[in-house]
């Protein structure tokens, strides 16, 4: 193996720092694209690959640092932010108060919610190791919010669930009045979707080979669901007579219907007499509910097998079901409706993104003699 005085000045720099995955605190460890860099990584226990942070990662334990730093050695400089890493450990073994796990319960919070608020309030209380959380004041938590906003660079919207956490203690939890925040929320960001076109889906479709995956992706991009409400779907839920899929406490813990297509109603029928489910629609090992994360492999497997070029997840399979309905004419009250939003704001954001209208465009481009 090379060693590092043998690389000289091109020795290469391996980042060791705290990122936020989908809001979740975790170690990770960034370098330049480099095939012996990648090699040693991928020797990291439990080390996986975030698209959102766009870097390796590992989960936040004890001895995570020196299980990199050995990856790494002899080929790599380790920088590391200990710091921030110590201070991601301490938020680990920091117990969040009952009443406040309690109370998000009661609420009837997702799981999804309950993990995030628990995780980003036990990093606000790790930042004041000495302190009871009565006893922080306004000026402190403007400078912790300050610390993540300047210093890490944190996105509008994991800001947004730090101070929806931080304020459901003090506001929710202890009742107090909303005296803390002497601050502004942050602009929120408009991103359009990605968006699939119809080739695109129908190759990623025809990609899948295994009848139980491929009638998943079918029933997300036919009725426009998301991963969780795929998942949730009973038996009960298919309402064959009227062409309707009755989604059940969906986001906001609202139901809502949606379209059976015929299509989708004839791949079922093949699909029940084979699998023969007994409750939920698609299951997993032992009759249980299919898991989420196994469901996001199964449609990154057939995306690659389709040879799509785009950076797309499960939930672009609803962006395109949106977006190819408003082309396809569709007016865009049914389309807020069949996907649950609460304002038509968040579904004309699909409007941004469509092609209708744009056929008989042409750029000045093309009317020049060139």
């Amino acid at each position: 193996m090379i060693s590092l005085r043998e690389l000289g000045d091109d020795i290469p720099e391996v980042l060791v720092k705290t990122v936020l995955h989908y809001n979740k605190p975790v170690i990770g460890i960034i370098f330049p694209k480099d095939g012996n860099l990648i090699r040693a990584v991928k020797t990291i226990p439990g080390v996986r690959f975030s698209k959102t942070c766009q870097c390796w990662y590992v989960d936040i334990e004890h001895d995570a640092v020196p299980r990199i730093a050995s990856a790494f050695r002899s080929i790599a400089r380790l920088t590391v932010d200990g710091d921030d890493i110590a201070r991601s450990v301490r938020a680990q073994s920091i117990e969040i108060p009952k009443p406040y796990v309690d109370l998000l319960r009661h609420k009837r919070y997702s799981e999804a919610t309950v993990k995030n608020y628990c995780g980003q309030f036990g990093m606000f209380l790790s930042f004041f190791p000495n302190k009871d959380p009565d006893d922080i004041t306004d000026e402190e938590i403007k400078g912790y919010l300050d610390y993540l906003i300047l210093t890490k660079g944190v996105s509008a919207s994991t800001q947004n669930v730090v101070i929806n956490a931080i304020k459901f203690y003090y506001e929710k939890v202890k009742g107090e009045e909303a005296k803390y925040y002497a601050f502004e929320r942050p602009i929120r960001e408009v991103r359009l979707p990605t968006v699939m076109s119809e080739t695109e889906v129908v190759a990623v479709l025809k990609a899948c080979d295994n009848f139980k995956h491929r009638a998943m992706l079918f029933m997300i991009y036919s009725a426009g669901l998301r991963r969780s409400e795929v998942i949730n779907l009973k038996i009960s839920d298919i309402d064959a007579t009227r062409n309707l899929i009755n989604v059940r406490a969906a986001k906001g813990k609202k139901d809502r219907i949606t379209l059976l297509s015929e299509k989708m109603l004839s791949l079922l029928e093949d699909y029940y007499q084979v699998y023969k489910p007994r409750y939920w629609v698609f299951e997993g090992v032992d009759g249980q509910q299919y898991g989420a994360t196994s469901l996001q492999k199964v449609f990154q497997k057939a995306v690659r097998k389709a040879g799509i070029k785009k950076e797309v997840s499960l939930h672009t399979l609803r962006h395109s079901f949106a977006t190819h309905l408003l082309e396809r004419g569709t007016d865009i009250r049914y389309i807020q409706s069949l996907l649950g939003h609460n304002s038509s704001r968040t579904t004309e954001i699909y409007a941004h993104v469509t092609k209708r209208g744009f056929e008989n465009l042409r750029s000045p481009l093309d009317n020049l003699e060139l």
